[in-house]
């Protein structure tokens, strides 16, 4: 039997065995307040698109990823500079900062990931490059720090890593992850054992990266997911995919518990977040804007407009006080 059709009968079997929906569940819940998120500070800086974005631990660094070869650490508090890194590669697809603002990580079309210090200056003055790291045949996809010392990567070659930062090692890897490019994968906020991944198979995984073993699959998707984001309880995440909807998965009931789909279904998902209370999910689209839901009663509460073209990633800061967007316009938006 495919892996498709597994999917279909799990599926079935899951919603016969279902008793409430989440709406249902939700129904005498108040709703909650339209989401009045606006522009606080437009960053300016990269000439090319901006691929990714991602908040640094402390809730208020950000590192931006883009097509014109440079990352580029912001202060999005006011809106300036830290540092701009230049890339032996343009073709960046993903960006990470460590939770401490010790280090970032990016990759892309090179097939490398690349690791820098931002605590020590290479000799033209710049983030000082400590780690290539090697082995891909396929396009670096994604990328997440544990700590200071651990990675975990997924590439277009359907790998998954883990490497060893301090020895430039790779401590683990699995061939086929999945059977499709690895594009996403978000860590749990508590045991950062475990992780997510989302691919271009459609389905989304759970990982205990101690082991490096999947747990669960999840079915549901039609198209790429391209983005899955951890709940903050560490019960459930949520996605975003290229078949227009964004999902929630409940990790205990091991299945969909929600789908979110905009007003007009003419636009695909890019990334996703979720606030702290998990109350929110931020889904950005193809259609240039950032589409908001209440996750409990499954309504759609809104929209972030702003950017003139599409919105290639998301990351919701630690805190939970702000957003911040990337675009292929070019700019990174702070959102409060």
């Amino acid at each position: 039997m495919s892996v498709f059709l597994a999917g279909v009968v799990l599926l079935q079997d899951q919603k016969s065995k279902q008793d409430k929906t989440i709406e249902e569940i939700s129904n005498g819940m108040a709703d909650v307040p339209k989401c009045k998120l606006v522009t606080k500070k437009m960053l300016k800086g990269h000439i090319n698109k901006v691929n990714s974005v991602h908040y640094s631990g402390d809730s208020r660094h950000a590192v931006s990823g883009s097509l014109d070869g440079k990352l580029i650490i912001w202060d999005t508090w006011t809106g300036n500079k830290v540092q701009v890194i230049p890339l032996r590669s343009a073709w960046v697809m993903s960006v990470a900062f460590a939770p401490t603002g010790n280090f970032v990580a990016c990759g892309g079309m090179d097939n490398m990931c690349t690791v820098y210090d931002l605590n020590n200056r290479d000799s033209n003055g710049g983030a000082k490059m400590i780690r290539e790291l090697l082995g891909y045949e396929g396009f670096l996809s994604s990328c997440r720090f544990v700590d200071d010392k651990t990675l975990i990567t997924g590439s277009g070659d359907m790998k998954l890593c883990m490497w060893d930062l301090e020895a430039g090692k790779r401590t683990n890897e699995v061939e086929a992850a999945h059977c499709g490019d690895v594009v996403s994968l978000s860590l749990a906020p508590e045991d950062q054992n475990i992780f997510v991944t989302g691919s271009v198979d459609k389905t989304c995984k759970l990982w205990d990266r101690r082991e490096l073993k999947c747990k669960q699959v999840f079915f549901g998707h039609e198209a790429d997911v391209n983005s899955v984001c951890f709940h903050n309880s560490g019960y459930g995440f949520s996605t975003a995919s290229e078949d227009k909807s964004a999902r929630l998965y409940d990790i205990r009931s091991d299945q969909q518990i929600a789908m979110y789909k905009p007003p007009n279904t003419t636009s695909g998902f890019t990334s996703c977040g979720l606030s702290v209370s998990g109350r929110f999910l931020l889904a950005g689209s193809d259609d240039n804007s950032v589409h908001v839901w209440d996750t409990m009663k499954v309504q759609h509460n809104g929209t972030l407009n702003g950017h003139e073209n599409r919105v290639t990633s998301l990351s919701v800061s630690p805190n939970g006080m702000s957003v911040v967007t990337s675009s292929w316009d070019m700019n990174v938006r702070v959102w409060v």
